[in-house]
Formats: C-alpha cells, sequence, structure tokens
C-alpha cells in the first residue's frame, strides 16, 4: 500500500511539472505574436494635414464705451442684442438731464458775465470822457498860469512870485492828473481784463457741456451687428453670471457699452500644437467647415501665427498652443450659403472701402475722460486737439482767438492775457483786433504773408467773424466760416492753406477739415475737436446726432444683411504639404526603441523590429527614406511588451516616445 502512494505521488509531481513545462512553452511560442493587429507600408501620394477647431469673428469692430459726462452716466435708448445697425445709426443714448441743466447754467453765467463787460466798457468810456474834460481843464490852467508869469515885469515882486508858484502848481497838478488818468485806465484794463478772463473761462466750460451733450449718443460708425456688452459694474456674488446692459442701467464712463461687428469681411482664430506650428506658414490653403452649415465647405487661408505659445489656466488642456488666424474667402463663402452676386458684390465693395478706412479713433468715453487735463492751463490750440489754447494752437494759458471786444484781443504767447489792440486807445472802440502774441487766429493765418496779403486776410476774417469770437459759433457755423476762409487765403495768395502742425507758440493753420478724425474726432470746441470740422462725438455732425435713430430689432428686421453671425465653431483642415510617391506608415505604428525610430515588421520567424528614418511627420502619417519596403506587414502595438509593463500598456503601443500633435488624419 504504502508504494502504491509513492507511485501516485510521483506520477501526480511529473504531471504537475509536464504541464507547467507546456504553460512556460506556450506563452514562449510565437502564435501569441498572431493576435498583434497589423497594418501595411503603403506607397503613394501623401497630402499631410493637420486639424483644429476655431471661432469665426470679424475683422474690424468698433467698440463704443461710456462718455465721462460729469455726473450720472444712465442708459436711455439701447439697440437690442442681435439688431443689424446701419452706418450712423443710433445704437445707445445716455440721459443728457444733467448736461443740459449745467449747460443752461453756464450759458446764464456766461450772460451776466457779458453784461458786466458791457457794464465796465460804459464806465470806462464815462471816467475817459470826464478825464479828459479835467485833463483840458488842467492844460487850461497851466496856460492861464503861463500867461501870468508873462506879466511878471510889470508886476511887484511879490505878486511876480505869486504867479511863479501858482506856474508850478499848476504844472504839478497837470502831472498828477496825468498819472491818475494812465494809472486809472490800466486799472480799468485790468478789471476788464479779469472780466474776459472770467468769459473766456465760461466760454470754455460751455464748450465742455457741450462737448458732453454730443457724447450722449453714441452713433455706429460703420454697418455691422450689436453686440452688447456685460455690466461689470453691477453688484456680483460668486458663480453668478455677468448680466447684459439694460436700459435705464447706471454705468461708470469709459466701460464699454456696446460693439459694432463689421460683416463685411470675416475671419477663423483657432489654436494649433508645437508640432503643427512648425509645419505652418502663412499663405497655406485650408478648408473649413462650419458647424452651423456641417454638409459645406468653403476655402481660406493662414493668415497670420503667434509667435509664442500660451496656455489657458481655465481648459482641460494644460499644454500650450499657438494662436492662429485664418482668412476667409468671402465671395466664395456667400456664394456657399446661396447669396445673389448683386449682393456678393456689395458686400465685397463694403470691406474693401472699409478696409481703406482710417482706424476707428479712441472712444468717446475715452476722449470725455481727457477733458479734466485739458484745462485753461493747457497748452495747443483746440484745432490741434487741445482745449486751453487759441483756436488753431496758440500759446497756453486758454487764451481765445480774439475777445470779441472793439479794440482788443485775446491770446497771448504764454497767458493768453489782454492786450491793446494795435496799441490804440481802447476807449475808441475801434481799434484793429490782433492776436496778442501770434497766439491767435489773426497771426495764425497771417504769419507768412505779405503785409497788403495781411491785412486783407485780417479784413476778410474780421467780416467772416462778425464781431464774434471763434468758440463762440457752433459746429456747423464753425465749419462755414473755416470753409469760406480757406476760400478767401487761396484768393488772396493763390494757392492753398498750408497744412502745418499747430504744435508750437500761435501754431499755423491746420487743416482739420475731415470731420475731425484726423486731429481726434471729437465735438465742436471738444477735446481734441478739429476746429474745421464741425462734428460731434466719432466724428458724425449735429444733423446725424440728431436724426439717428436705433435699429430693428432682430424679430422685425428681415436681416438680408446678416447671413453669418460671429462666434460661429468651424472645423479648420489644414493642408501642409503634398507629397508624392513617398513611402508612409501610421504614426502609431512607430516605436522608439535605444532611443532611435523603429517599426516592428512581421516574417515568418514572427516580429522582428527595423530602425527607419523619418522624413516628415504629421499627427497621423509618417513619411519614411528607408527602413522598409512597401508592402511590408508591420505592427501597430509592441509585440514584445510585457502585461506587466503598464508604462507601455498605457502608451498603447503607437507613437512612444513620438512627439504627437493635437489631432490629425490622412
Amino acid at each position: 500500500m504504502k508504494k502504491i502512494i509513492i507511485r501516485v505521488a510521483i506520477a501526480l509531481a511529473v504531471l504537475g511539472g509536464v504541464g507547467y513545462g507546456g504553460y512556460q512553452l506556450f506563452n514562449a511560442m510565437p502564435q501569441r505574436q498572431a493576435s498583434i493587429p497589423t497594418t501595411k507600408v503603403r506607397q503613394g501620394d501623401v497630402v499631410v494635414r493637420s486639424f483644429t477647431r476655431g471661432e469665426l469673428r470679424a475683422v474690424r469692430s468698433a467698440t463704443l464705451s461710456a462718455p465721462n459726462l460729469f455726473g450720472t452716466v444712465q442708459v436711455t435708448k439701447m439697440a437690442a442684442l442681435g439688431a443689424f445697425a446701419r452706418e450712423k445709426d443710433l445704437v445707445v443714448e445716455f440721459d443728457d438731464a444733467e448736461v443740459i441743466s449745467r449747460l443752461e447754467e453756464k450759458q446764464l453765467e456766461l450772460d451776466q458775465i457779458d453784461e458786466q463787460v458791457k457794464k465796465s466798457r460804459a464806465d470806462l468810456s464815462i471816467r475817459n470822457n470826464q478825464d479828459q474834460v479835467e485833463l483840458l481843464r488842467a492844460r487850461y490852467s497851466v496856460r492861464r498860469a503861463d500867461l501870468e508869469v508873462k506879466r511878471n515885469e510889470l508886476l511887484s515882486a511879490i505878486d511876480a512870485k505869486k504867479n511863479t508858484l501858482t506856474l508850478d502848481e499848476s504844472k504839478r497838478r497837470l502831472k498828477q492828473l496825468e498819472s491818475d488818468i494812465k494809472s486809472r485806465q490800466e486799472q480799468a484794463q485790468a478789471e476788464l481784463a479779469v472780466l474776459m478772463e472770467r468769459r473766456n473761462k465760461s466760454v470754455l466750460e460751455l464748450n465742455r457741456e457741450r462737448a458732453r451733450l454730443n457724447q450722449v449718443k453714441l452713433l455706429s460708425p460703420m454697418s455691422g451687428l450689436v453686440a452688447i456688452k456685460q455690466n461689470r459694474g453691477s453688484a456680483m456674488m460668486f458663480g453668478m453670471q455677468l448680466p447684459d446692459i439694460r436700459e435705464g442701467d447706471q454705468i461708470q464712463p469709459g466701460i464699454p457699452v456696446a460693439e459694432v461687428l463689421d460683416l463685411s469681411e470675416l475671419e477663423v482664430v483657432a489654436k494649433v500644437g508645437e508640432l503643427d506650428r512648425a509645419n505652418l506658414r502663412e499663405g497655406q490653403d485650408v478648408v473649413m467647415r462650419l458647424d452651423a452649415i456641417a454638409d459645406k465647405s468653403f476655402t481660406g487661408k493662414i493668415k497670420s501665427m503667434s509667435a509664442t505659445a500660451s496656455a489657458n489656466m481655465f481648459s482641460s488642456d494644460p499644454a500650450k498652443k499657438f494662436d492662429v488666424l485664418f482668412s476667409v474667402d468671402m465671395r466664395q463663402l456667400l456664394t456657399t450659403l446661396g447669396a445673389k452676386p448683386d449682393y456678393i458684390e456689395r458686400v465685397i465693395a463694403t470691406a474693401e472701402a472699409n478696409r481703406k478706412k482710417a482706424p476707428i479713433g479712441p472712444p468717446p468715453g475715452a476722449m470725455a475722460a481727457m477733458m479734466a487735463r485739458m484745462g485753461a492751463g493747457g497748452g495747443g490750440g483746440m484745432g490741434a486737439g487741445g482745449m486751453g489754447g487759441g483756436m488753431m494752437g496758440g500759446g497756453g494759458g486758454g487764451g481765445s482767438m480774439t475777445s470779441g471786444a472793439p479794440g482788443f484781443s485775446m491770446g497771448g504767447p504764454s497767458t493768453g492775457g489782454f492786450a491793446p489792440a494795435g496799441g490804440q486807445d481802447p476807449s475808441a472802440g475801434g481799434g484793429q483786433r490782433r492776436a496778442g502774441g501770434g497766439g491767435g487766429m489773426m497771426g495764425a493765418f497771417t504769419r507768412d504773408l505779405q503785409p497788403d496779403q495781411a491785412t486783407k486776410m485780417r479784413d476778410a476774417i474780421t467780416k467772416a467773424l462778425g464781431g464774434k469770437s471763434i468758440v463762440e459759433l457752433e459746429g456747423e457755423e464753425r465749419s462755414k466760416v473755416m470753409a469760406s476762409l480757406r476760400e478767401e487765403y487761396q484768393k488772396i495768395t493763390g494757392k492753398p492753406m498750408p497744412s502745418r502742425s499747430s504744435s508750437g507758440p500761435g501754431g499755423a493753420p491746420t487743416e482739420v477739415a475731415q470731420g475731425g478724425r484726423r486731429n481726434g474726432g471729437s465735438g465742436p470746441g471738444g477735446p481734441g475737436g478739429g476746429m474745421m470740422g464741425g462734428f460731434g462725438a466719432n466724428g458724425f455732425s449735429a444733423k446725424d446726432m440728431e436724426n439717428a435713430k436705433l435699429p430693428l430689432p432682430p424679430e422685425e428686421d428681415s436681416q438680408i444683411d446678416v447671413l453669418l453671425r460671429p462666434g460661429l465653431l468651424s472645423d479648420v483642415e489644414i493642408i501642409v504639404e503634398k507629397i508624392p510617391n513617398a513611402i508612409n506608415v501610421p504614426t502609431q505604428a512607430v516605436f522608439e526603441k535605444d532611443g532611435k525610430p523603429v517599426v516592428y515588421v512581421k516574417t515568418e520567424r514572427g516580429f522582428e523590429p527595423r530602425n527607419i528614418q523619418i522624413f516628415k511627420r504629421s499627427e497621423s502619417v509618417m513619411v519614411l527614406t528607408g527602413g522598409v519596403k512597401p508592402n511590408d506587414v508591420i505592427a501597430l502595438a509592441d509585440p514584445f511588451a510585457k502585461p506587466t509593463d503598464k508604462k507601455k500598456k498605457s502608451d498603447g503601443g503607437g507613437g512612444a516616445g513620438m512627439p504627437m500633435g493635437q489631432k490629425g488624419s490622412r
């Protein structure tokens, strides 16, 4: 019995050993490699492509910001979100009650100062007449005393001495009276100069309020889609979404309120990985497909690429990517959407015209914010973008062009002070106006002219102004006056008015007739506003501001001009390169071994590694120059990877160690 048990145990041990050896042999057999997925090495034309996803947006847009009204900035009217605004349509309007109230107060203050000026001039005239009478009496007394002295030979010594003393006393009285009259005239002129400075300050403040009144309406500078901004000044809580700006909201000056998007020319902005960036260049052809019309495609080109990569910390992808802009073939896009030929030509013409326009100037809010820095002490003429100097860039100090008073002119080279005209008597009231120190309009227009030409030009300016100051004129009146002066200048000199910088003291005439845009584009007399333009905020005339109306809301408008809306998502296929008759393998079939790229070729004995030479790589295909032949069967996974090798398993085989991009296909 014992022998039987021993024999059974030996038999079981032998069977166990044979089973274990068979199991090891089975694992070592090449049949395990038969489950590896394979593919063939191909030879043919290869088109290397890259893929990305971007967002459609307008090439040009105009941001409208809230102006600084020096008070409450409250929205009273606003275009609907998604409305299509034509050029000069009203987009946003603010409450102007406070501005109008201040404007009336400034106008009343100016009228009061004008009455005080009239009273001072009348008192000065009366006092001058009295002084002339007293002066005549004093001179008569001197003459009479002189005649009495001539009789001294016939009189006694005492009477002769009396006559001599009387003559000396009369002369002293005359000299004292002349000194007193001169002092009184200087004092009266100083008082009048103070009043004129107060008047200039009131005119400056009045023009500021007029400029603010011109900024209560924000008009669309071009045709486009209206996008309303979010109200970032409202109280916020964590997790709360910012609301859009609505009618009745009070907002802070300078913040963006709305944006007008020009739909005549579109582009796509996207991001690409570092591998794709190395293969891209400007001008490469791309094929795009919008999600909204996925069944249709249109072409474009790479417009520009960023030089540095950036990462979005709020994105799930931590990799840094490069920004790429793609231009869109608008003609093909509109044709794909079924637009009519006449509409396509109109859109193309609009895009071409907008491309030639000057960039949109600073928003009215930014212009208004500068007003606080452009007070009476600021230099530079109003025609050059300032409010402080003379009309055409006179010296500093808030000098006006002329005082508006006969015989006086304002606008010295540095003080903008009061100066008598031509040395004439101020009381005469008929003195010729001139710009004190060359800081006003007369000096600006006549500096480089001959004496006879300068005289004619001064007469033309006096006639055109009609006794008023340039700052007292409204925008349209000022525009007409400057147009007539330009014509008169050309008639007198035989050449057009020169265009010069008005940065120096008493700057010469500056051509700013193009709507005020060239020198800042603000309202008449406003900060940065062209004096010849007569335009309001954003270069619009008073008539445009008055006739501006809100665009129809999207549900009431036919929206015939809105075929595409910015923000649509698009798939972009970039054609990197076309390689003819190339040997290529899938990217996942290339592995790294000993620091070199290899592929595993299937032979009769199993898979064996072969070193390869890579010519071009993309997201999905690698073009080779050697190492394999066409139709060779290669593995798509590492056939020698151990099941316990978690790293290899997590890599999934293909492209271990190879730099991979974002997405790709062949």
